[in-house]
């Protein structure tokens, strides 16, 4: 690939390094592919062509001087439009928002990239308050999956897996509260892990409390480990922020996972899979044996479907988002929106304690599980990508998108890292991804277990081939 937009950022780093390729040419590279693709795309939500260029700039002139602020010095990254941004507007996808700010404090994650000097790309589109599992919204319309643009890249950080998969910023920040960055990451290729809650700090806390995580959105394991060490670590802002890992991400793990003990379970119990993805995602499963795992097929016992306690919690905190907004704000909010409020701002406090009880018990559950099983295998979606502009398939049970992610929210709820790894493709040409769950705090074991896999059966990439 000749195009730097192509490249990762490992290969962006090392081309910095030798001096074949300056910061200013990436982000040349990336604006110019946003100005062909994102017309198409609407990945991005807010670009600022000369901010990007200043920034690189600043990366290009360190780099010659060899006083690089940090490893991410130099590589464009976009940052999901419910993450604070200094200079930008966060508007969250919602008219009700005025953009006249002020907008004079970063998110903690975007201020450890600001101060490592990584280049900001722009601003990704989210749905409304980032409440759904596809990407479209009442302020910048539907965004389109980079694989098939009649189809949906899901949500709700699907902007930002979209600008990865087409080479619009090789690294991207989303967020996670029921499955938003594995859900498009499944839907476009692309790999990410939601971390252990607190493992990247996360300023102002969601409305949606515990269940919302940030998380990085990449082409490759070695970049999302570079995105991770960048952004993890203790914020005064986030009481309950951990502290950084022991050993960076970065430096990786074994090449073969002799002695891991992994479980697969194809539908958690409850789940109907799309017989093309069952078949994609047990295969893959069953390559973690010939890296040396011990693979069975065992259930986590859950206990059956948890989706009327998530949307209890979900729901809750949907009303929470909009409770200051008058009448006529609300009336402006994305239908489906405006419906889970109503709904939310109906449950009672034993309600939530109740859903809240629930959750404990998936911990447990969940706790005693990984006493026996170092990971959990499934699907990440049971489905792949449907049209855009819709919150569920044609045929869903439900108009809500919960009823088409039954792999992704349970894990928000035990608060348990999760990645998505691609892992093939159905007949029409599009992503399946497999879901390798962890302990709680087991992060590094699952990257390890993702890298691996990567290294042994690496996929094929959008980029480069548009």
């Amino acid at each position: 690939m000749t195009d730097a937009a192509d490249l990762t950022a490992t290969e962006l780093l090392a081309a910095y390094e030798a001096g074949t390729l300056s910061p200013v040419e990436a982000a040349e590279a990336v604006l110019a592919r946003i100005a062909r693709d994102d017309p198409k795309l609407n990945a991005f939500c807010l670009v600022d062509e000369e901010t990007t260029l200043d920034m690189a700039r600043g990366a290009a002139d360190r780099w010659r001087r060899g006083a690089t602020l940090g490893p991410l010095d130099g590589v464009p990254v976009s940052i999901k439009d419910v993450l604070l941004t200094r200079g930008w507007p966060t508007l969250r996808g919602s008219t009700t928002i005025d953009p006249a700010g002020p907008w004079d404090e970063d998110s903690p994650s975007v201020a450890r990239l600001r101060e490592q000097g990584a280049v900001f790309a722009g601003k990704t589109t989210t749905p409304e308050f980032a409440w759904k599992g596809v990407t479209d919204n009442p302020l910048t319309g539907v965004t389109r999956n980079p694989w098939d643009a009649s189809r949906t890249p899901g949500g709700s950080s699907g902007g930002a897996a979209a600008a990865v998969a087409a080479g619009m910023a090789p690294l991207a920040l989303g967020t996670d509260g029921g499955g938003s960055v594995r859900i498009p990451a499944a839907f476009t290729g692309t790999f990410t892990i939601k971390p252990t809650y607190g493992r990247i700090p996360h300023y102002p806390a969601s409305p949606f409390g515990t269940l919302a995580h940030t998380g990085p959105m990449t082409n490759t394991v070695a970049d999302a480990a570079l995105l991770l060490d960048a952004v993890c670590g203790a914020d005064g802002r986030d009481w309950s922020a951990l502290p950084p890992p022991d050993v960076p991400f970065a430096d990786g793990g074994p090449d073969d996972l002799t002695g891991l003990r992994v479980a697969f379970s194809p539908d958690l119990g409850f789940a109907r899979v799309d017989p093309e993805v069952a078949a994609s995602v047990a295969a893959a499963a069953e390559f973690f044996t010939e890296l040396g795992a011990k693979v069975e097929q065992a259930d986590p016992g859950l206990g059956g479907d948890p989706v009327e306690e998530f949307e209890v919690l979900w729901f809750a905190g949907a009303a929470k988002v909009i409770e200051h907004l008058s009448p006529a704000d609300r009336a402006r909010l994305d239908p489906g929106l405006q419906e889970i409020c109503e709904q939310g701002a109906r449950y009672s406090a034993v309600e939530y304690l109740t859903a809240t009880a629930r959750r404990m018990e998936l911990g447990r559950r969940m706790g005693v599980f990984h006493e026996r099983y170092d990971l959990l295998l499934t699907p990440t979606m049971p489905i792949a990508a449907f049209e855009a502009g819709r919150e569920a398939p044609q045929g869903s049970p439900s108009p809500r998108w919960t009823s088409w992610t039954p792999f992704t929210y349970p894990f928000n709820m035990t608060q348990q890292p999760a990645a998505n790894l691609p892992c093939g493709f159905t007949a029409d040409g599009l992503p399946v991804g497999l879901q390798v769950v962890g302990a709680r705090h087991a992060d590094a074991l699952v990257m390890t277990a993702c890298a691996a896999y990567e290294r042994a059966r690496p996929w094929r990439r959008l980029t480069g081939r548009r």
